[in-house]
């Protein structure tokens, strides 16, 4: 084994490692959730600053989300038009969260948006109970890449949630929907990760991050196979439990403080 290897501490490390992969596994299948569940989890339990852990989340998803893109591509789950309508507003988002976020506390508004995607989560179980899942074309998108990629960066995670969440309320299909806000999301965050690298420099990257990216990169390619081959109205109802159940959380959380 390398000398760098041997001196690595793994004990730390293969908890965040499992912690990438089942995150992972989740956000490629459902088109959300790596960046709320890893993000949470380093600032609640590891005690790092939202700054820090935004910006090794997002250095991170770099890599995560390009071999996600990369499954969707392959299993022809992306809308390229959508793609198109998303990807500019979710950078020019993603610069102006980072830049906030570097210079005050971005979480005060946090509850507010996760009590907003805790509803859109029942809307969307309530849709899947009814059946409701025949597609129709989205009018409002631009300006939700651009709130989407403020809020990702901004809160560390957010994208997935507030993109994907509204565009199944505008009656995208699940499956597409999913494989083209995950491929916009290696844009996304790469834009970020720039940005953050700018204002925080190397500190960004830490152990956590590099078992967060171990977890994430073994996992990435499995979401753009699942999310094909699950049925939309089970995606939909899947999408909506996750939303709602990670919104409340993020909720208890901020007020238990």
């Amino acid at each position: 084994m390398p000398d760098f290897l041997a001196a690595l501490d793994w004990s730390t490390i293969l908890p965040f490692v499992a912690i990438g992969f089942a995150a992972q596994i989740v956000d490629g299948a459902l088109g959300m959730a790596f960046g709320l569940i890893t993000s949470t989890l380093m600032v609640t339990v590891m005690g790092t600053p939202p700054a820090l852990a935004s910006a090794s989340v997002h250095a991170v998803e770099t890599f995560t989300t390009a071999a996600s893109g990369v499954s969707h591509v392959v299993n022809r789950n992306v809308d390229w038009r959508l793609f198109r309508r998303l990807v500019i507003p979710g950078m020019i988002g993603a610069v102006l969260g980072a830049t906030v976020l570097s210079s005050i506390d971005g979480s005060v508004a946090r509850p507010f948006v996760m009590a907003y995607l805790a509803l859109i989560g029942g809307y969307l179980i309530f849709r899947a109970i009814r059946g409701d899942v025949e597609p129709r074309k989205a009018r409002v998108v631009a300006p939700l890449g651009l709130v989407g990629g403020f809020l990702d960066a901004a809160g560390g995670g957010g994208w997935g949630p507030v993109v994907t969440s509204n565009l199944l309320v505008q009656g995208t299909t699940p499956r597409h929907t999913i494989g083209t806000v995950n491929t916009a999301e290696f844009f996304l965050t790469l834009t970020a990760s720039v940005a953050f690298f700018v204002s925080l420099g190397w500190a960004a990257f830490t152990l956590q991050t590099v078992g967060l990216l171990i977890g994430g990169l073994v996992a990435a390619p499995l979401g753009g196979i699942l999310a094909k081959r699950v049925a939309p109205r089970r995606l939909m109802a899947f999408v909506g439990v996750l939303l709602a159940a990670t919104s409340l959380w993020s909720i208890y959380t901020a007020l238990a403080k």
